[in-house]
């Protein structure tokens, strides 16, 4: 029979995510079948699945640690933020429209059926769901109609575990004061607790241990200590994205507000031969980059203007006349060139903006959004890649007469005359070795052998050895309760 546990957090980013992916890889490698499973999420790094749908990136991260496919029962509610007021919502791996706080507010009900159906469909495929909770239940505000932590829990009947984050301080007031503040019967629901990324040795926290069992009366289930090669694997979060020094090609990426998919400088920020910048709003593109990188957006308009409002148009053109490369993908493709056509409104009011005039081709907005998971080949090196497509809009104009790349056959891409700006759809295009070391050498720097997709599984596997140590994975096993279809 099934069983499922709820990893909950005491509140957004204390490491839900990849507890769960690291005990995905410790269980699966200990012959459970496991699907991991989040409610809701709020992301605008999705990534594409089979079944022709989007999920949130840190699903197909954990989908990959349990070694299985994504689909998009594992994330049935996807929540992309478009401005500070609304969100697209994707339910069950397709767009729905965009919401408003207060109208998605009313539709969670309905929610709430999608989330189940896909939950006891995940279920009859595996013999463990780990659930991945979203915030944290101490949110009391948004307990009604919640469909992302306690609310899901009692709609399904499944316990709880809750974490908490040292690193950040006061983790004694999380736990202890998430359990003064839950009902009664949400309080009973949290089975256990484990505190997350203590630096130094764990047993100096025995004593804020036996202060939180003697207020809450839940059991531990283990110190985890900070996990440093988590940097490596596929971040969720722009801000998990940490320039670091590489020996060769320095990278230049302005961190868009509404920043999309940008799992693309994944295999970029972990290649030794590459230094990545993220550049936050109010500092100048660098002088010095080899390369700018405009990545992916969810609002491509709205983030053009603010890229202009940065002076980073500026920047750009300097950049370029300097003989310094450019590459857009998806939104920073569109972005690159003459002009935007957005007639319905898609993104706000119907409107035509010009571009940063970098390529010769127009975008026109339209309502189609295209998702697909795509082979490619780069002519230029003969190196295979594959990724994915994930946007609304067609591009067209004479710069697409020099594709760079061909996606299942057919022309894909535009560059410059002089070569030195290029734009794509495809994202994901870097995790593919042969390709990067292409492309890096096309800068001038012969590259490195490091291998990006090795990489990634080698530090689940840390990963889940890690938690072995440090947690008690044999108590919260005997948390999980089987699923039963209310």
């Amino acid at each position: 029979m099934t069983r499922a546990i709820m990893i909950q957090g005491t509140g957004s980013n204390v490491g839900k995510s990849l507890i769960v992916a690291g005990l995905a890889r410790a269980l699966t490698d200990l012959g459970h079948s496991v699907a991991p499973f989040k409610p809701q999420n709020m992301s605008n790094n999705a990534a594409v699945t089979a079944d022709g749908g989007e999920i949130g990136r840190a699903q197909a991260l954990q989908a990959r640690a349990a070694r299985r496919a994504p689909v998009v029962d594992m994330n049935p509610v996807l929540l992309k933020p478009e401005s500070d007021r609304g969100a697209q919502v994707i339910v069950q791996g397709q767009r729905i429209g965009t919401l408003k706080a207060a109208d998605y507010a009313r539709a969670k009900p309905d929610l709430l059926m999608a989330v189940l159906d896909s939950f006891y469909r995940l279920a009859a495929s595996a013999d463990l769901v780990l659930v991945e909770g979203a915030g944290s239940p101490a949110e009391i505000n948004l307990r009604t109609g919640d469909i992302a932590n306690m609310g899901f829990a009692e709609a399904a009947g499944v316990p709880v575990a809750l974490v908490g984050d040292i690193d950040r301080g006061g983790v004694i007031a999380q736990i202890v004061g998430t359990h003064a503040v839950l009902s009664e019967g949400d309080r009973n629901r949290i089975r256990g607790f484990a505190v997350n990324r203590f630096r130094g040795d764990p047993r100096l926290f025995d004593d804020g241990l036996d202060a939180i069992v003697s207020r809450t009366g839940w059991p531990s289930l283990g110190v985890i200590p900070w996990f440093d090669p988590a940097w490596r694997l596929p971040a969720e979060d722009i801000l998990d994205i940490r320039s670091h020094g590489g020996r060769g090609i320095k990278v230049a990426v302005p961190r868009l507000r509404r920043i999309a998919n940008f799992d693309d400088l994944d295999p970029l920020n972990a290649d030794p031969a590459v230094e990545v910048a993220v550049i936050p709003p109010g500092q100048p593109l660098p002088g010095d980059a080899d390369l700018v990188l405009i990545p992916g957006s969810k609002a491509t308009i709205s983030d053009l203007a603010d890229f202009r409002a940065q002076g980073w148009d500026i920047d750009l053109a300097a950049h370029v006349r300097r003989g310094g490369r450019v590459l857009g993908i998806c939104g920073g493709y569109q972005m690159l060139g003459r002009e935007i056509a957005d007639p319905e409104g898609l993104e706000g009011i119907p409107s035509r903006v010009e571009g940063l005039g970098l390529l010769d081709v127009t975008t026109t907005m339209t309502p189609e959004k295209r998702l697909r998971l795509s082979s490619a080949m780069h002519p230029a090196s003969g190196t295979a890649l594959s990724g994915y497509e994930i946007h609304l809009g067609h591009t067209d104009g004479p710069d697409c007469d020099r594709f760079w790349l061909t996606l299942d056959g057919r022309a894909e891409g535009a560059a410059s005359a002089n070569g030195l700006v290029r734009g794509c759809y495809l994202h994901g295009l870097f995790a593919a070795d042969d390709f990067r070391t292409a492309f890096l050498q096309e800068l001038g720097h012969a590259g490195t052998d490091y291998r990006f997709e090795a990489g990634v599984d080698a530090v689940l596997d840390d990963l889940a050895a890690h938690l072995a140590v440090h947690l008690d994975i044999d108590a919260l096993l005997a948390l999980a309760e089987p699923v039963v279809p209310q």
